[in-house]
């Protein structure tokens, strides 16, 4: 395998994860019957441009088709973020009904939306049918599309090119990440903002954050390696942010090489903890693998264990980082008995490899479980606020990342 960007070899491995299915890939009751198709969930890191990404196994429409239940709008708390940065972008662009605005992977409008309210145009890229029947109902227009170099000339010799084009949670979903990037550079006006917001390596690194890791990400990213993409197709990082969304992201600012942005101090500093923490280094990557499996081992031993004092288990949050730690660690319905989600497109079915129910969140009431671990970490406290009542008969609830604890009521 070479680099997905720059075309080295890949002999360095970051991270081995055995073999899970897609992590998005809900399954029916029928579906129980059948052979569940598994992938590799391998990650490599290039030791020229230090693009850490996932081995080539799966295919971007096998994991993003019409069944696809990831719906943004099920978390309240992400609901703010995107309403809070609509507000604060808006007003450093300068961005009125004169402007077009663009969200690559708008999902089901949870953003745009924001836009449409405040009367500036706007326009969506959504492949998965899903989600995009949700934003147009909320009256964004959508192109169900996958973006690419392609779509971003159409755009652009469609008089559609862009003020600001937004990626949340995007970038490290696309396979070719050199033709997506070349696609926001055709899309975007000479003197327009690109914003990406994407989880941070440094922090996945840090915090043994190994279960962000799923085959719907491709790329796992630092300012450096995004940096050396961008000016490939011709773009430059003029400011970036540190958020402390899905466990530590970054949002980057990008325009054309030749805009007239200044770039930010915030540019360098973070380029330089980069640097420091030694993501331009080998040996920061090596030792990677023991650090997940003692995660692993020790999320695992305390299930049973648990099991073993005649505890009920339940979980919350069928999210795909929940699917990669269940999955990586072999845990079934032996161990947790359903999980609950809030989303209605997930209810009924059973999370790919574990095959564990998704109940909705009511289930937590009726059966009353001993111990109720939160599988998306990120949110621990927006799932701990909204169900307190477990502890109205005892209940505890757990994470097991980054490392095993409680969280207290």
């Amino acid at each position: 395998m070479k680099c997905r960007h720059c075309g080295t070899g890949l002999e360095h491995t970051f991270v081995d994860l055995g073999f899970a299915p897609p992590s998005n890939a809900y399954l029916k009751q029928d579906d129980l019957q059948k052979p569940e198709v598994t992938y590799p969930l391998k990650v490599m890191v290039c030791d020229e441009c230090w693009l850490v990404q996932t081995q080539d196994f799966t295919e971007a429409d096998a994991l993003f088709d019409s069944e696809y239940a990831y719906f943004s709008s099920t978390s309240k708390g992400w609901l703010k973020h995107a309403e809070e940065y609509c507000q604060m972008i808006t007003n450093r662009l300068g961005l009125n009904g004169d402007s077009f605005v663009i969200e690559l992977a708008s999902n089901d409008g949870y953003l745009l939306k924001n836009f449409v309210s405040g009367g500036i145009p706007c326009l969506g890229i959504e492949p998965t049918d899903s989600t995009a029947e949700a934003a147009e109902k909320l009256g964004i227009p959508v192109k169900r599309e996958f973006f690419g170099e392609a779509l971003g000339k159409d755009l652009a010799a469609g008089d559609q090119q862009a003020d600001l084009i937004i990626g949340n949670n995007v970038y490290a979903h696309v396979p070719d990440i050199n033709d997506f990037t070349k696609g926001m550079a055709a899309a975007l006006k000479l003197e327009g903002t690109i914003t990406l917001e994407f989880p941070h390596l440094l922090e996945l690194i840090k915090h043994t954050q190994f279960d962000t890791i799923y085959h719907e990400h491709f790329s796992y990213l630092s300012l450096i390696a995004v940096g050396a993409i961008f000016t490939a197709a011709g773009l430059r990082i003029y400011d970036v942010e540190q958020l402390s969304t899905h466990g530590g992201s970054l949002r980057v600012y990008g325009c054309h090489e030749n805009a007239s942005f200044a770039q930010s101090d915030a540019v360098t500093k973070i380029l330089t903890q980069e640097r420091e923490f030694g993501l331009d280094a080998l040996d920061t990557y090596i030792g990677f693998q023991e650090r997940a499996n003692n995660v692993k081992n020790n999320f695992l031993t305390f299930l049973i264990d648990q099991k073993n004092q005649g505890k009920t288990i339940a979980a919350y949050g069928a999210a795909a980082k929940g699917n990669t730690i269940l999955n990586y660690a072999g845990v079934k319905t032996d161990l947790i008995d359903f999980v609950c989600d809030a989303a209605v497109a997930k209810q009924g079915k059973f999370l790919p490899g574990s095959h564990i129910p998704i109940l909705p969140p009511e289930a937590l009431k009726e059966r009353k479980p001993d111990l109720v671990v939160i599988l998306p970490w990120n949110i621990a406290a927006e799932v701990q606020n909204h169900h307190n009542y477990i502890f109205g008969w005892g209940g505890v609830f757990i994470t097991a990342v980054p490392e095993l604890k409680q969280v207290d009521g």
